[in-house]
């Protein structure tokens, strides 16, 4: 499945490119390379290496919480070169990623892998509905001025709000407390989860979102198209869906941007394709970084 969406992504990206570079009388290549030479490269740069490292500082911060609340105490620059090096794994799928981090969790600190398999399943579920949930803000705030079809934000942030109610009732509420789905293993951090924790989750992650809307505005301006913040506010989260298919290159992403910036394919097919692209790489050489450390602290646990 995956394999054809990437197919249906690149074929539509080339029809859409060739399209543009033939109105320009122009061939793709050179097409592109005109694109990419009118690029603002050194303040696009040092703007994504800060955003980057910002990522890598929060992402580090929720799963440090979500241990202490649901599994053991664990400092927080402990588990920094656990989470830096899981992105060199996360070059290819994110989950898989999560998983290196359980394994890694396991052997170095006796952290029982299933009860890290869920606190990752657990992130994974909040992940998705503070996406929804800020694009459903992106919506109330500048819905009128979205394409048609963000309309159906609204019917998915009622339906996302019913299943999630049902969610935790199922997993906290007094009805079910013999129920066998509701006690496996992998499910183990929704049945100590609370509201509290769902709600803190979308505050610590929060402000991610809020500085990559004005991350991705002002890079926006750097390839030569301008977007304010409050504009690109209910289309952001809807990208970040789509960045969370492991298509290669992140072609669902980087088609996103061709698709709602119809009048500018080759700015958008090279922004969405930088942007996403420097992200995942340049978290893989922070975990480059740490993986001595990760290495050690691994085989050092190994050899006691």
């Amino acid at each position: 499945m995956l394999f054809v969406i990437a197919v249906a992504c690149f074929t539509y990206l080339y029809y859409r490119l060739n399209g543009a570079a033939l109105r320009e009388g122009l061939s793709l290549a050179e097409y592109m390379l005109k694109v990419f030479a009118a690029v603002n490269w050194i303040p696009w740069l040092l703007m994504m290496t800060g955003y980057c490292l910002f990522y890598f500082s929060i992402d580090t911060l929720i799963i440090t919480r979500g241990l202490n609340w649901f599994i053991k105490d664990i400092r927080y620059t402990d588990i920094m070169p656990i989470r830096a090096s899981a992105y060199i794994i996360s070059i290819f799928n994110e989950q898989i990623g999560k998983g290196a981090m359980a394994y890694y969790l396991n052997k170095r600190d006796q952290v029982p892998g299933w009860e890290v398999a869920s606190l990752m399943l657990f992130i994974m579920f909040c992940e998705i509905f503070y996406l929804l949930v800020w694009a459903t803000i992106g919506f109330i705030i500048g819905g009128q001025d979205l394409p048609e079809v963000f309309g159906l934000i609204q019917y998915i942030a009622i339906g996302g709000a019913v299943f999630f109610i049902l969610w935790v009732f199922f997993f906290r509420g007094p009805l079910f407390l013999n129920n066998r789905i509701r006690n496996l293993e992998i499910f183990y951090v929704f049945r100590l989860a609370k509201l509290k924790h769902y709600g803190a989750f979308f505050l610590l992650r929060s402000p991610l979102l809020i500085a990559a809307i004005f991350v991705y505005s002002k890079a926006l301006g750097f390839f030569g198209v301008e977007m304010s913040s409050m504009a690109l506010l209910p289309l952001l989260p809807v990208i970040f869906f789509a960045a969370t298919i492991p298509t290669p290159m992140r072609a669902a992403a980087i088609t996103s941007w061709v698709i709602l910036f119809p009048e500018n394919e080759g700015e958008m097919a090279a922004f969405g394709f930088l942007q996403h692209n420097f992200f995942i790489l340049f978290n893989a050489v922070i975990g480059l970084l740490f993986l001595p450390r990760a290495n050690r602290e691994l085989f050092g646990h190994k050899s006691k």
